[in-house]
């Protein structure tokens, strides 16, 4: 018999503690950090568990907070979904699990059953299955009801969250994303166009708003490449974060021993807690910063 992988094994753990209530609606569950130090599991492993959890309603992101217990269980739809539907919720599946280069549309034929050229009677191909994909991943974070009284950094803020959250749960949506040829999803323009109201609400130039717009985007973006990026590099070599880190260490003290960066050198002497590096932490931190800077440039 296979043993269980590590992250159905916290998936199971943490769904039974729900189970019999003594992880109740709106508890916080473990982040990615405490899983991994709990588990001893590499971050794409911990990353998994928590996804899993979400797309079973179990678990749901809130800002500010981190991960907690959903607070509804997740309605039942009331039809069957159509083959379009189940075409691209099988597709998001397949890239959550093995990341978007091992989406192709013979892959998804085969884990639908049908022949791959049944698929183009839905969707006229890959280009436009990422659409759909990526516009499904928006639809799990709905912006909430629109507010003038909201300032425009709690707007902003809770735009760029929100983003984050599906980020997290769909790392490969990072390499969809782009400036240049933005993907036309109806649900992932209306975090554009929130955030622009905000920022004209507020006295800002349109343009000037669509500058601080894409500015704010690209560092939840920028971030959040490093998630597949790091769940790849895990797969491809078999070495984990913290292992890398590791093995590192004897090469950084050859290349520091001559005194050419000193500044590193200290932070080093502080010890390996001394910096959080956790991608949560480090997506809130420049996001302070760009709210602080946007702050200055709205201040008369």
């Amino acid at each position: 018999m296979q043993p269980e992988p590590p992250s159905q094994r916290i998936v199971a753990r943490i769904r039974t503690a729900i189970a019999a209530g003594d992880l109740r609606p709106g508890d916080r569950v473990p982040s990615t950090r405490e899983l991994m130090r709990t588990y001893g599991v590499a971050m794409a492993t911990a990353t998994k568990a928590l996804t899993a959890l979400r797309q079973e309603g179990l678990v749901e992101p809130q800002p500010g907070i981190g991960t907690v217990v959903a607070r509804r269980p997740r309605a039942r739809a009331s039809a069957a979904p159509s083959p379009a539907d189940r075409l691209v919720a099988t597709a998001i599946r397949l890239a959550d699990t093995d990341g978007l280069t091992a989406l192709s549309m013979r892959r998804l034929a085969a884990a639908l059953g049908m022949p791959t050229m049944t698929l183009y009677r839905h969707v006229a191909g890959k280009e436009e299955l990422l659409l759909l994909m990526t516009d499904a991943a928006f639809a799990e974070a709905p912006l909430p009801g629109s507010d003038p009284s909201t300032g425009w950094r709690a707007s902003l803020a809770t735009s760029a969250r929100l983003q984050w959250g599906v980020y997290r749960r769909h790392p490969w949506v990072a390499e969809v994303m782009s400036f240049t040829r933005p993907p036309m999803a109806e649900r992932a323009m209306a975090h554009t166009e929130w955030n622009l109201a905000a920022l004209e609400r507020a006295g800002m130039a349109l343009p000037v708003a669509m500058h601080a717009t894409m500015m704010l985007a690209s560092h939840v973006r920028g971030t959040a490449v490093n998630l597949e990026w790091e769940a790849n590099a895990e797969q491809d070599t078999g070495v984990d974060n913290v292992e890398w880190f590791t093995a590192q260490e004897a090469r950084f003290a050859r290349i520091t021993a001559g005194g050419a960066f000193p500044a590193f050198t200290r932070l080093a002497a502080l010890g390996p807690d001394a910096v959080d590096y956790e991608l949560d932490t480090l997506f809130e931190f420049g996001l302070g910063r760009l709210l602080d800077g946007l702050a200055a440039l709205l201040s008369p």
